[in-house]
């Protein structure tokens, strides 16, 4: 609709003289007739990291009127300073200035919102807390409001693999160079060397962090929700491993507030894998047409919670389309959710009484290897990330199966499962998963799952070990989804005491009892209702032009199973290889690979290994870069093994290295 202008790059000058380098896409006449500004704020490189996704949603939104900036966080991308870790204050307190500083240009009239999906939905969230002057509204896709309780480091007071992968990613990606061309061909490598040399690995501190303290608390916006009382639109997709912040931010904040969560994984929704894809700008700009230019849109006249109901489909490792349908909630809780219970018997689930029963697990470590990945990052068919068939898992679990359903039962929520267990160790893993059972082919398909460190059973901050013979009461809340089991079908319940990959397995090799006639399966049911089939239909997907690309080497993602049978071993490997393209507008050739290789023993915990390597390059002409980082994590009964290793490349000579080997102690993890 408007011609727009792009400033490549902008400096944001800081109280202490730091400066954040930020990308502008404007309207043409923003001078002459100022504009809201919409902020992404976020590490991953602006000029050749996230331009991809960038160029087609902030041109866009420019196009329709906005201000839309792009700024790398101190000490990444080509801004300044020296990166600490993430979410630290003085992240957020530059966040506050830089919108300070834009609410004062000319081109600005004075109202800002803020975007991200992932750390940008994570900033969003935590400026807003700041209630900075200026910022009316913000929309967080794929974020948390706990960076405890729900982010890639624990569930459920279990350590997450994905935060060793992470916490190698992270040094590599930050420590990147910044671009001769931006900061000045006299000053890069300086910049480049101050990076390597300050750079640590900050895994060994969400490791050792292994319980809910002042560390996570800080950035953690559940900690006081009432600070937030600016609009908050919250996004996410059932494939993403953050879904269930939208529920939590639509139950708790007293701001005005709406939620969308649909079937993609860690994407944004006009990008949407697994589809359908929507016309999420659209959406957006009525959003920021409301708050930002005071335009009546009837955004917030709409159902609070719109969702999308996922259909059975196979189980496959990747889906282009989860079929389904959408349908909307007035609040959340939502008054059209009512509870359904089953009981818990030999094998069976049911409505009905059941039998008494005493059952014992004991799960095989490798119980798990059909889990997919904690986060499917729905990489437009690359990636096999998405759970197998779970008969692979249950074989080594407790299962619980309904009667064939009569009619369809639809759900949408987080599924609760109440157990009354002993387990014969200080600590254990309890690992839930909700499936579909198909009545033909018998396969299985996972449509939630949750877990649970047994110490962690009563909070995250004061932990109890188990007593042995003691009966303990254990609530465990799955993650939350919106699912129709068809008629024909049965529920089946499993319950296992490991879940690996996606978590690294208990101190010791542990058996829980259950007390079968006082355990429950808590169901959310949402029936159909009449309004649902009057939703208005989403656009299809708009966006502006994308930059133009050269594929120099196209890329591939694999994931495979490796058993040794003697000893029994299982291996688990996941290769991504991005391969290299140039950024045509620029001339640069970026690349990525990254590996994890996860393996244990059958009946060893302390066998456990996660390995993980990758390698981020960039070049264009005499520049040619390259950083890689590496993992190696291993545990005993007591304690945490780390190796880390860390290595920077000019002209493909390693020009810097640095290790280091770290001993965490564990509590009861």
């Amino acid at each position: 609709p408007r011609p727009v202008r792009l400033i490549e790059n902008v400096w944001i000058p800081l109280s202490d003289g730091t400066r954040l380098a930020a990308k502008i896409w404007l309207p043409e006449n923003a001078a002459s007739s100022p504009v809201p500004a919409i902020v992404d704020y976020i590490p991953y490189r602006k000029r050749d990291g996230t331009v991809l996704r960038d160029e087609p949603m902030y041109r866009y939104f420019a196009s329709h009127g906005y201000a839309s900036i792009r700024i790398d966080i101190r000490g990444t991308g080509d801004s300044e300073g020296l990166f600490e870790d993430e979410y630290v204050k003085r992240e957020q307190d530059d966040a506050v200035e830089a919108i300070a500083w834009i609410t004062l240009q000319s081109w600005c009239g004075g109202s800002v919102g803020m975007i991200g999906k992932s750390w940008g939905g994570f900033s969003a969230l935590q400026v807003a807390a700041r209630r900075p002057k200026g910022l009316k509204a913000i929309i967080t896709n794929c974020s948390t409001d706990d960076r405890y309780g729900d982010d890639v480091h624990y569930m459920g007071g279990c350590l997450l693999n994905e935060t060793v992968f992470w916490g190698a990613s992270i040094i590599a990606q930050m420590a990147q160079s910044p671009d001769p061309e931006i900061v000045g061909k006299d000053r890069w490598r300086a910049m480049w060397m101050e990076r390597l040399e300050n750079a640590r690995p900050t895994s060994t501190d969400w490791i050792t962090h292994q319980r809910r303290d002042s560390f996570w608390e800080h950035g953690s916006v559940c900690e006081d929700y009432g600070a937030i009382d600016c609009g908050v639109y919250a996004v996410g997709g059932w494939g993403d491993g953050y879904s269930n912040a939208v529920f939590r931010l639509l139950s708790n904040l007293k701001a005005p507030r709406k939620g969308l969560i649909g079937p993609w994984g860690h994407t944004y929704p006009h990008e949407g894998v697994p589809g359908p894809a929507i016309g999420f700008l659209q959406e957006c700009l009525r959003w920021w047409d409301y708050w930002l230019k005071d335009k009546d849109t009837g955004i917030m006249q709409e159902p609070m919670l719109r969702s999308w109901m996922m259909d059975w489909a196979e189980p496959a490792a990747h889906y282009d389309e989860r079929p389904g349908h959408w349908v909307a909630d007035p609040s959340w809780p939502s008054p059209h959710v009512t509870s359904r219970v089953f009981h818990l018997g030999t094998g069976r689930l049911s409505e009905q009484a059941l039998p008494e029963a005493t059952l014992e697990i004991s799960s095989l470590e490798t119980v798990g290897i059909a889990g997919g990945e904690w986060c499917a990052y729905g990489a437009g068919g690359l990636g096999p990330e998405m759970p197998l068939d779970q008969r692979w898992d249950d074989g080594g679990s407790l299962i619980f199966d309904s009667e064939r359903l009569m009619e369809a039962t639809p759900i949408l929520g987080a599924p609760v499962l109440e157990l009354e267990i002993t387990c014969d160790k200080p600590t254990a893993i309890l690992a839930a998963r909700l499936s579909d059972v198909s009545p033909s082919s018998g396969e299985v398909t996972r449509v939630t799952y949750g877990l649970l460190n047994l110490s962690h059973r009563d909070n995250h901050e004061n932990l109890q070990p188990m007593e042995a013979g003691k009966p303990y009461r254990i609530r465990l809340a799955m993650n939350e989804v919106g699912y129709t089991f068809p008629p024909g079908h049965r529920i089946r319940l499993s319950v296992s005491t490991a879940y690996w990959p996606i978590a690294f397995p208990a101190p010791e090799h542990a058996t829980l009892t259950i007390k079968a006639e006082a355990s429950d399966l808590h169901l959310p049911i949402r029936m159909p209702l009449p309004s649902d089939d009057e939703l208005p239909v989403f656009d299809a997907p708009e966006t502006s032009p994308p930059i133009a690309i050269t594929v120099l080497k196209p890329g591939n993602v694999e994931r495979f199973l490796r058993m040794d049978a003697f000893p029994t071993r299982v291996t688990v490997t996941v290769r991504r290889d991005d391969g290299s393209m140039r950024l045509d507008p620029i001339g640069t050739v970026v690349s990525l690979k990254e590996h994890k290789i996860y393996s244990v023993a059958e009946n060893d915990p302390t066998t456990a290994r996660t390995e993980v390597y990758c390698r981020y390059g960039l070049g264009r002409g005499a520049w040619q870069t390259a950083v890689e980082g590496r993992t190696i994590m291993t545990a005993t009964k007591s304690v945490f093994h780390m190796q880390i290793a860390f290595d920077a490349f000019e002209n493909g000579e390693c020009i810097f290295s640095n290790s280091w080997a770290k001993t965490i102690p564990r509590d009861l993890v």
